[in-house]
C-alpha cells in the first residue's frame, strides 16, 4: 500500500483511483479486485469482459462507458502492461540482510530486528525520493534498452484464464435446483399435514429423517451454484520469468513428503515419489524435496540411500527424454508404445539400461525391506557402528541428513541435481506430537532454515507426480500479477491408480473432485483435501492477503483470533482509536500485512518488530523468524551455513512448539485427524482465497485402498476428523464470523463437510423402516390424492432433472454418481455412524481412539486386494440392514399370496423402498462375499442375530399394531363353531 492508504492496481501497480461520483472505482463488485480504470479498459478492448479473478461478469454500465470512449489510451495501458518492472514484485530473489551493528542492538535485543528496521526505512526514504524524482523530472530511458527490455506479447498475457460454465448448461441447472426447492416445500406441507395415525411412530421418524435429508441436501447443493473452469498457460510462465540468457526468475519450491511406517507405506512407493519430485520439469536450483520419516525407521533412511544414488542416473534420463510419468515403478509398467514421439536413436538402448538399472535397485530396496521385517534384540546399527538414533520410536533425538543438492553430488553427467533432505523430528514422552500435522509444521520450519523457498508443494509418501510440468502449472496462478496475490494455496484433484474399472467403493471420488471443487472454486476456492497442494508460505506463517480490505471504523479486528472473540468497544472512544486498537491486536497476534507496514505509526511499528511478539508466536529461533519476514523467500547471505543444520535440529525438537501459537493460527492446524480441512479454512477466514487446477494430464496420482475393510477405515478417519471440528472452536457454524471475510456459499461447504457424518443416524432409521413396513404391514405414506401423486412425481423428477444437468456441465459419468450415491449409504451406515459415536465418546469422556494407517498398495496381483476382507465391527450395521430388508422382502410376498389380490397394491410401494436398500447396499454385498465367499464368520453371526432379534421382538411387540380386548376376543371365539 501507499502512504496515502488507497489500493494500488493488481495489473500495473498505480492506485486505482476514483470513479466519476468520487467513490473507490471497483471493476468487478463479486471479488472487490483492484484494477484501474486504464487496466480496466485495455482488458475490455482486448476482448475479456469477465473477472479474470472470479469470472463474473463486468457491470454492464462500466462496459458501456468504455465502448462509448473508445480506444484512446490503449496504446499507454500496453506500454504499462509491458514495462518489466511490473513484474518485479512477483519475481522470487534471494535476499540479504546487512549485519552492520548499530545502537538499536539493546533495544531489539538482535542484529536482525535493527536489520529489518533499517531495510524497512531505506526502503521507505527511497520511495520519497523516487516520487520527488517523478514530479520534477521524467526518467530517460535510451532506445536501446528499451528495446531489450521489452518483454514478447506472449509474456505480458494473463498466465491463467477463467471460464465461467455456458449459461445453457448452468441457466437450466439453476432453475432446476429453485424448482426443486420449491417443490421441496410443498411435499413436506403434505407430509406434515397428513399423518399416518395408524403408523404415527414410523410416520414421525420418516419425516424427521426427510427434513434432515432436504437440508443436507441444501448444504451439498448450493455450493455448487457458480461452477467455473480454468486454464493456465505454462508457455507464456516461461516467456515471462525464463528469459534466454538470463537466471530464472521462477519462485522456489520446497515439497513435503509425510511417512511413517514403512512396512504399511512401502519404501519403494515412496522412493518413486521422491525419484518423481527430482525429476520434475523445474529449474534444480529451485527445487528442494523433504522427506519427513515420522517413525524415525532406519528402513527409511536406508532406502532415500539407495534413491538418491539411483537418481543420479533417473533424473538426467527423465530430463533428456521427456518421459512422463518420471515415477520409474510406473513409467516402466505402462502398457503404451514408448517409442511414440521419441526420435532419438538412443532412447531404445539407454531406456533398456534404464530399466535395468531400476530392476537391480528394486532388489537392493526389497532386499532391505526383508531385512527389516524382525527387529534385532540389540537395535539396528548403522554402517559405522554407531546405534540407530530412532531404535526407540517415541523417543529419540531429531535427526537431518542432507543427501542431494549444491552441496552434495551431482548426477552421471555432472550436472546438479534437486536437494534431498531426510528429517524425522524429535520424540519425548510426555510431549503431545500432534501426527501428521506436527510433522508438516516441523518440515515447515527446516526449510525455511535451509532453502526457505517461498511455495510448498505437500503430497503424501504414494502420491507421485504424474505431470512433469504440475510445478508450471501452479505457477501459473500463483506467480500471476493479476490473480496470485490472494492465493493461499492451489490445489489440484486426486487422481488414482490400481482402481478396478467399474470403481466399486467410489475409491475416485469423482463427483467430489469434478463437481464440488468446480463450485467451490467459483466461491473462494476449493478445500484443502491433504495432498497434491502448493502453498504460498506467507499464508501457513498466520499472515492475510496482502489485498485484505480497509478495517472499517468501529468494527471488530480483522484477525483471525478475534473472528470468534470480538473485543469489546469502550463507550464513547473515538473511531479512530478504535481501529488503531483493533490494528495493535493485529500486530500482537503477529497475523498482520506486511505490505502496510508503512502505514503504521511509530508505536506500532515498534511493536510489529519486537522480537518478544514474534518469539511468543513463531517459537525461540532468530533464523527461522528472519526467515518469516523474507516475503521473497531465500536465505540470507548473512547466515552461515555451518550452523544453518544445528539451527534446523533446533528447530524440529518436541518442545520447540510450546507457549506458541503452532497448531493454533500458524502452519497445520491441531485439533482434528483431518488437519487439511481445518487448515485450509483457517486460511479463507483470514480473507485468502484459493484455486483448482484441472491440468489435462492428471498433476499427480495415487495409490487408494481398494478393498472393503480398508475403504471403510479411511472413510471413518475422515468422518471422526469432521466431528471433531464440529465439536470444537474452530466449527464453521459459530467460527469466523468476525472478520466477515468468508462467503456464505464457502462457509454452507465447509458446514457440509462437518455434519454430514450426521447424516449416518437419520440414514439408518430410514434403511430400517422398509423391513419395519413390510414385517408389520403398515406403511409411511397414506392413501394417495392426485396431488400428492403429483408431488411425489415432480420430486421424483426434479431429483433425476437436477443430476442430468449436473452431469451435462461436469463431465462426470452416470456410472461414477451411481457409484458415489451408493457408497454415500454404505459409508453412512457403517463408518459415518462410528465417527459420531467416537466423536461423543472423546468430547463426553475424554476417550481417545487412534486410527489406523491405511495400507498402501503393494506388488499383488492385479486387484487382488479387492477380494480381501478383513474382521472389522464396521461391517456389522449395513450387513444387518441387508439380512432383515431381505427378510422383510420375503414377508412381505409372503403375506400378499396370503392375503390375496387386494395386497399386491400397497406391496408396491414397501417392496420399492426395500429394493432402494438393497440396491445401495449391493457393492456391499458383493465385497462382503468376496471372491470366494470369505467373509469372516463372525460378521455372518453377528449380523444374522441381530437381525433375528430385532425381527423376533418387532413382532412379538408390535407398537403400531391396535391392541385387541380380550373381552371380546372371548365371545367371538364362544360363538365359533370348532
Amino acid at each position: 500500500m501507499m502512504e496515502s492508504g488507497a489500493p494500488l492496481c493488481h495489473t500495473c501497480g498505480e492506485q486505482v483511483g476514483h470513479d466519476a461520483n468520487g467513490d473507490l472505482f471497483v471493476a468487478c463488485h463479486e471479488c472487490n479486485y483492484h484494477m484501474c480504470k486504464s487496466c480496466f479498459e485495455y482488458e475490455i478492448k482486448e476482448g475479456r469482459k469477465v473477472c479474470l479473478r472470479c469470472g463474473s461478469p463486468y457491470d454492464e454500465n462500466l462496459l458501456d462507458g468504455v465502448e462509448k470512449k473508445g480506444s484512446g489510451n490503449q496504446s499507454t495501458m500496453a506500454s504499462h502492461l509491458n514495462n518489466p518492472q511490473d513484474v518485479g514484485i512477483h519475481a522470487r530473489h534471494i535476499s540479504s540482510v546487512s549485519t552492520v551493528d548499530s545502537e538499536m542492538n539493546d533495544e531489539y535485543g538482535n542484529p536482525i530486528w535493527k536489520n529489518r528496521v533499517e531495510s524497512w526505512k531505506d526502503k521507505k526514504s527511497k520511495k520519497k525520493r523516487s516520487n520527488t524524482k517523478h514530479e520534477t523530472e521524467p526518467a530517460q530511458v535510451p532506445p536501446e534498452q528499451q528495446m531489450e527490455d521489452k518483454p514478447s506479447a506472449e509474456a505480458s498475457e494473463p498466465l491463467s484464464i477463467v471460464y465461467p460454465i455456458p449459461r445453457n448448461k448452468l441457466t437450466p441447472y439453476r432453475a432446476v435446483i429453485i424448482m426443486r426447492l420449491i417443490i421441496l416445500g410443498l411435499f413436506f406441507h403434505y407430509r406434515i399435514t397428513n399423518p399416518v395415525d395408524s403408523a404415527f411412530g414410523l410416520w414421525l421418524t420418516s419425516v424427521i429423517c426427510e427434513i434432515w435429508f432436504a437440508f443436507s441436501w441444501v448444504l451439498d447443493q448450493f455450493p455448487k451454484w457458480n461452477p467455473v473452469n480454468r486454464e493456465t498457460f505454462v508457455e507464456r510462465l516461461s516467456a515471462r520469468y525464463e528469459r534466454e540468457g538470463e537466471p530464472s526468475q521462477l519462485a522456489a519450491v520446497d515439497f513435503f513428503v509425510s511417512t511413517v511406517d514403512p512396512l504399511k507405506e512401502p519404501p519403494l512407493i515412496t522412493a518413486n515419489t521422491v525419484l518423481s519430485i527430482l525429476s520434475v520439469d523445474y529449474p534444480v536450483d529451485k527445487v528442494s524435496c523433504y522427506v519427513s520419516d515420522d517413525g524415525a525407521a532406519m528402513l527409511t533412511f536406508e532406502s532415500l540411500v539407495e534413491t538418491a544414488e539411483f537418481a543420479r542416473k533417473w533424473v538426467p534420463f527423465c530430463k533428456k527424454f521427456s518421459i512422463e510419468p518420471r515415477a520409474p515403478e510406473f513409467y516402466f509398467s505402462q502398457k503404451i508404445d514408448y517409442l511414440k514421439d521419441k526420435v532419438q536413436p538412443s532412447f531404445v538402448k539407454e531406456r533398456r539400461a534404464m530399466k535395468r538399472d531400476y530392476e537391480e535397485y528394486k532388489v537392493r530396496i526389497n532386499a532391505l525391506v526383508a531385512k527389516a521385517q524382525k527387529t534385532p534384540d540389540e537395535g539396528w546399527t548403522m554402517q559405522d557402528g554407531t546405534p540407530w538414533p530412532g531404535n526407540n520410536t517415541r523417543d529419540h533425538p531429531g535427526m537431518i541428513q542432507v543427501f542431494l543438492g549444491n552441496t552434495g553430488g551431482r548426477d552421471i553427467e555432472g550436472n546438479e541435481l534437486p536437494r534431498l533432505v531426510y528429517v524425522s523430528r524429535e520424540k519425548r514422552p510426555g510431549y503431545q506430537h500432534h501426527k501428521k500435522a506436527g510433522a508438516e509444521n516441523a518440515l515447515v520450519r527446516v526449510s525455511a532454515v535451509l532453502t526457505n523457498a517461498p511455495y510448498i508443494l505437500n503430497v503424501d509418501c504414494d502420491h507421485y507426480v504424474n505431470n512433469s510440468k504440475a510445478v508450471r502449472e501452479a505457477m501459473c496462478i500463483l506467480m500471476d500479477p493479476q490473480v496470485g496475490r490472494d492465493v493461499c494455496y492451489v490445489q489440484f484433484p486426486q487422481r488414482f491408480d490400481g482402481i478396478d474399472r467399474s470403481d466399486r467403493y467410489a475409491n475416485r471420488n469423482i463427483v467430489f473432485f469434478d463437481v464440488n471443487m468446480k463450485g467451490l472454486d467459483g466461491i473462494q476456492g476449493p478445500m484443502y483435501v491433504g495432498t497434491g497442494c502448493v502453498f504460498n508460505r506467507q499464508a501457513l506463517y498466520g499472515y492475510g492477503p496482502p489485498s485484505m480490505p480497509h478495517l472499517r471504523k468501529g468494527k471488530e479486528s480483522s484477525s483471525c483470533f478475534s473472528c470468534c472473540c470480538p473485543t469489546k468497544k469502550k463507550p464513547a472512544q473515538d473511531p479512530a482509536e478504535i481501529y488503531r486498537d483493533a490494528k495493535r491486536e493485529d500486530l500482537n497476534a503477529a497475523i498482520f500485512n506486511l505490505t502496510e507496514i508503512d502505514n503504521y505509526d511509530e508505536y506500532e511499528r515498534s511493536m510489529l518488530i519486537s522480537q518478544l511478539s514474534f518469539e511468543k508466536t513463531f517459537g525461540l529461533s532468530s533464523v527461522f523468524i528472519e526467515s518469516t519476514l523474507m516475503e521473497n523467500g531465500g536465505v540470507p547471505e548473512s547466515a552461515n551455513s555451518s550452523t544453518l543444520i544445528k539451527e534446523a535440529i533446533h528447530v524440529i525438537g518436541c518442545g520447540f512448539e510450546e507457549k506458541t501459537e503452532w497448531g493454533k493460527e500458524i502452519g497445520w492446524i491441531y485439533g482434528s485427524v483431518t488437519e487439511d480441512i481445518l487448515s485450509g479454512y483457517k486460511m479463507h477466514c483470514r480473507g485468502w482465497r484459493s484455486i483448482y487446477c484441472m491440468p489435462v494430464r492428471p498433476a499427480f496420482k495415487g495409490s487408494a485402498p481398494i478393498n472393503l475393510s480398508d475403504r471403510l477405515h479411511q472413510v471413518l478417519r475422515w468422518a471422526l476428523g469432521s466431528v471433531e471440528i464440529f465439536f470444537s472452536r474452530h466449527c464453521p457454524l459459530w467460527y469466523g464470523y468476525g472478520g466477515g471475510r468468508l462467503k456464505w456459499l464457502q462457509r454452507l461447504a465447509y458446514v457440509n463437510t462437518i455434519v454430514y457424518p450426521f447424516t449416518s443416524l437419520p440414514l439408518i432409521a430410514y434403511c430400517t423402516i422398509p423391513a419395519v413396513c413390510l414385517l408389520t404391514g403398515k406403511f409411511i405414506i397414506p392413501t394417495l390424492s392426485n396431488l400428492a401423486s403429483m408431488l411425489f412425481l415432480g420430486l421424483f423428477i426434479s431429483i433425476i432433472v437436477t443430476a442430468v444437468l449436473e452431469l451435462r456441465w461436469s463431465g462426470v459419468s452416470i456410472e461414477d454418481l451411481w457409484r458415489n450415491e451408493q457408497f454415500w449409504v454404505i459409508g453412512g451406515v457403517s463408518a459415518h455412524l462410528f465417527a459420531v459415536f467416537q466423536g461423543f465418546l472423546k468430547m463426553l469422556a475424554g476417550i481417545d481412539t487412534n486410527f489406523t494407517v491405511t495400507a498402501k498398495a503393494a506388488d499383488d496381483t492385479e486387484f487382488g486386494e479387492l477380494y480381501m476382507v478383513k474382521w472389522t465391527t464396521l461391517l456389522i450395521p449395513p450387513t444387518t440392514l441387508l439380512i432383515i430388508n431381505v427378510v422383510g422382502v420375503v414377508a412381505g410376498f409372503s403375506d400378499a399370496l396370503n392375503k390375496g389380490y387386494e395386497a399386491w397394491g400397497p406391496l408396491f410401494g414397501k417392496v420399492f423402498f426395500a429394493f432402494w436398500v438393497i440396491l445401495h447396499l449391493y457393492p456391499f454385498l458383493k465385497g462382503l462375499m468376496g471372491r470366494q465367499n470369505r467373509t469372516p464368520t463372525i460378521v455372518v453371526l453377528w449380523s444374522v442375530l441381530l437381525a433375528s432379534v430385532f425381527s423376533l421382538v418387532w413382532v412379538k411387540i408390535n407398537p403400531f399394531v391396535n391392541k385387541v380386548d380380550n373381552t371380546l376376543a372371548g365371545e367371538t371365539c364362544i360363538s365359533i363353531d370348532c
